[in-house]
């Protein structure tokens, strides 16, 4: 029996809530989708007010207004334009003054405080770039992805057709919630615990009722079921008592895989294969095993069946005191954790299988491997969350790569990831604030003319951090198809016909691109900033690499700077310039942290990164990758 999702169908956005998405979503335009005005106030052009204050304002002719939703035919040369929140700016405004800074009198304004270029504005794809990977595969649909996915113009989205689960529980001691109690009886918990969780993985879930301990009433249920759902599970009847009849039933509509596991709690599990080929599953009865086994064997299957993709949290937690166990048996222990500057450590809530209450006060489970007798005091075991637990989270803040987003969505690591494209120098900042667990970073020194190492010594790191060999990658100019600027070199962004689009400060690119031109004004005696003055475009700057080939693509800049593979992706010529080394800078003391080691693991694995790189030929892969190279 193969466990794969039914098959995939397509439905409208506001239908698509606690779905599981189909298809890797990428953002079919920037957001936002044009430059546009932050505030209420003047376009201008930055140079033109650099001198207005409240003593000397500078006066400028108004020269008309945009308003929201308008296509902007007029230009704030020698002059300005009234502008709405949200109205498009014109190519050659490239600040906005705000109302409050300036005084409106007769065709003209009085403007009290001088601008920088960029201020006021939301450049296009400032937030969002075309071509970014905004959802992976496999992602439980909520409201906050709706809300993006409207934004970007979606109104359908593929997902995966729901798999029809039956659930049952057993036992005539079972009653209904609600109920008049009786001697000898328990409310049902596994019934809705079961349907709630698995509605939770995005399985159409049906709970059918109780059944007693009557193997014809089982057998007849069960049969029925088969016939229309595509997985029955019950609770409860599956040890070997007389009463238990659950496993006699499984046996006899199909196969028994699985009968009896090597757990506590969780032991009388059963699982089988019906005659139709159809999942059968019989969980324990006691609440605390059926939701051990629930969490740890069950969902990892049905997870197969809906398409939610998921990673197996866990940390390594310390144990407060000694627990004495039988060899050959798992514990699964629900557990609270107590934080200090040490870590983790996990507090047993309950060592009885029938507890109710553990279920929510506990933060998750620590599980005891069978070959253990004795567990001291102290020793490191791992813990799985029920819940979030930040300290899981692999924080990547820095410079931002496809195919390190890639790697993140072919190993799983990216569902369990937050990752900040801030451009280099912010990684760096954010390692030494003990922010980021991995910084991915191209810095290159100038002095030196070495990627990386030396910025060890700079941010005072030497010692408190390593540098990780990455991958190179070759950069180059992104010009429009065939070239029509004859663009060859870094020399041509001086061109007065030439436009750009620049990366943000901080970003490795950006770095090189400035190093680059403080070279050709030092050889030619100019001044830095006369020199960047004079070129067109350099202050309008982007968050990513697509976004550099989207603007030349749109035509909003001749030119860009950017990763070699984002021309090909976007059918555009790349003029090649150097490899780069993308390294990954990571403080020491979280090198231990087991996620990071996940991370490096699958960094060494050279063959893993050949296979996910879309376009290998603008990487390289050095046979030392995923080692220390500088500490």
């Amino acid at each position: 029996m193969k466990l794969q999702p039914k098959g995939i169908e397509r439905v409208s956005l506001l239908n698509s809530l606690y779905r599981i998405l189909a298809s890797d979503i990428y953002a079919p335009i920037d957001y936002p989708p044009f430059d546009r005005s932050e505030v209420d106030g003047y376009a201008v052009k930055s140079s033109q007010v650099s001198w207005a204050s409240e003593i000397s304002p500078v006066v400028l002719k108004v020269n008309g207004e945009i308003r929201v939703g308008e296509k902007p035919a007029l230009t704030c040369l020698n002059g300005a334009l009234r502008i709405s929140t949200g109205a498009m700016i014109p190519r050659d405004c490239d600040a906005v003054v705000m109302e409050e800074y300036t005084e409106s009198k007769s065709g003209s304004v009085k403007v009290y405080r001088p601008i920088t270029p960029g201020e006021n504005i939301a450049t296009a794809g400032s937030d969002i770039s075309a071509g970014d990977l905004v959802l992976v595969t496999g992602t439980l649909i909520r409201h906050e992805h709706i809300a993006l996915l409207a934004g970007l113009g979606f109104s359908e989205i593929p997902v995966y057709v729901k798999p029809r689960i039956a659930v049952f529980s057993t036992g005539s001691e079972v009653l209904s919630p609600g109920e008049q109690l009786r001697e000898g009886c328990i409310y049902d918990v596994n019934g809705y615990l079961v349907t709630s969780y698995l509605r939770e993985l995005g399985a159409e879930t049906f709970f059918l009722g109780r059944l007693p301990d009557n193997y014809n009433d089982v057998r007849d249920a069960v049969f029925k079921a088969l016939s229309e759902y595509d997985v029955v599970i019950t609770s409860g009847g599956t040890s070997a008592g007389v009463s238990d009849v659950v496993y006699r039933v499984f046996g006899d509509l199909g196969e028994i895989i699985v009968h009896g596991l090597k757990t506590k709690p969780g032991k009388p599990t059963v699982i089988a294969i019906s005659r139709d080929n159809k999942l059968l599953i019989g969980l324990p009865g006691f609440p605390l095993s059926c939701y051990m086994i629930l969490i740890r064997v069950i969902k990892p299957l049905i997870s197969k069946l809906t398409g939610l993709r998921i990673y197996e949290e866990k940390v390594y937690v310390k144990l407060p005191f000694t627990i004495r166990k039988h060899v050959g048996r798992t514990w699964l222990l629900p557990s609270i954790l107590v934080e200090s500057e040490e870590g983790y450590t996990a507090y047993p809530v309950s060592l009885s299988s029938g507890s109710i209450y553990s279920i929510v006060y506990s933060e998750g489970f620590i599980e005891l491997s069978e070959d253990l007798d004795v567990v001291e005091e102290n020793t490191l075991i791992p813990f799985y969350p029920f819940r979030e637990v930040s300290k899981t989270k692999l924080v990547v803040i820095g410079s931002n790569d496809p195919l390190l987003e890639d790697l993140l969505k072919a190993t799983g690591l990216i569902y369990v990831s937050k990752i900040l494209n801030t451009g280099s120098t912010s990684g760096w900042h954010a390692v030494v604030r003990g922010e980021a667990d991995i910084a991915p970073t191209h810095l290159l020194d100038p002095s030196t003319n070495t990627y990386n190492t030396p910025f060890l010594d700079k941010y005072n790191l030497r010692g408190r951090a390593v540098i990780i060999r990455g991958f190179e990658r070759l950069i180059g100019l992104i010009v429009a198809k065939g070239n029509p600027k004859n663009i060859h070199g870094i020399e041509d962004l001086l061109r007065s016909d030439v436009r750009i689009v620049n990366r943000t400060r901080g970003s490795g690119i950006r770095v090189f691109l400035d190093l680059n031109l403080k070279k050709y004004a030092e050889e030619r005696g100019l001044e830095w900033s006369k020199l960047i003055e004079s070129i067109r475009g350099y202050t309008y700057e982007v968050k990513t690499h697509t976004a550099v080939a989207l603007a030349v693509k749109q035509g909003r800049a001749d030119v860009g700077l950017a990763v070699g593979y984002v021309a090909k992706l976007y059918d555009l010529d790349f003029i090649p310039l150097k490899w780069e080394e993308y390294d990954f800078l990571i403080p020491r003391n979280r090198l231990e942290k087991e996620i990071v080691k996940d991370f490096l693991k699958s960094l060494r694995n050279i063959e893993l990164l050949k296979s996910v790189a879309r376009f290998p030929e603008y990487y390289r892969f050095p046979s030392d990758i995923g080692q220390i190279k500088a500490e």
